[in-house]
C-alpha cells in the first residue's frame, strides 16, 4: 500500500509540474487518468501491479 500511495503521489506531482511547464495539457492528463481507471478495470491489473510491486522490490533492494 506505502509503495502504490507512493507512486501515485510521484505521478500527481509529475503531472502537475508538466501541466504548469505547459508539457502536458490538461486534457492530455484527464486522458491519462481515464487510461488509468479503464486498465484498472481490465484483467491486466494484476499483472500491472506486480510489475510495479517486483520494479520497486527490486529498485529498494539495490544498496549505494
Amino acid at each position: 500500500m506505502a509503495i502504490t500511495v507512493s507512486l501515485l503521489l510521484l505521478l500527481a506531482v509529475m503531472a502537475v509540474a508538466f501541466i504548469r511547464s505547459g508539457g502536458l495539457k490538461v486534457w492530455h492528463a484527464v486522458i491519462c487518468v481515464l487510461l488509468g481507471f479503464m486498465l484498472a478495470s481490465t484483467s491486466m491489473a494484476p499483472t500491472i501491479s506486480n510489475g510495479v510491486s517486483a520494479t520497486a522490490d527490486m529498485v529498494s533492494g539495490i544498496r549505494p
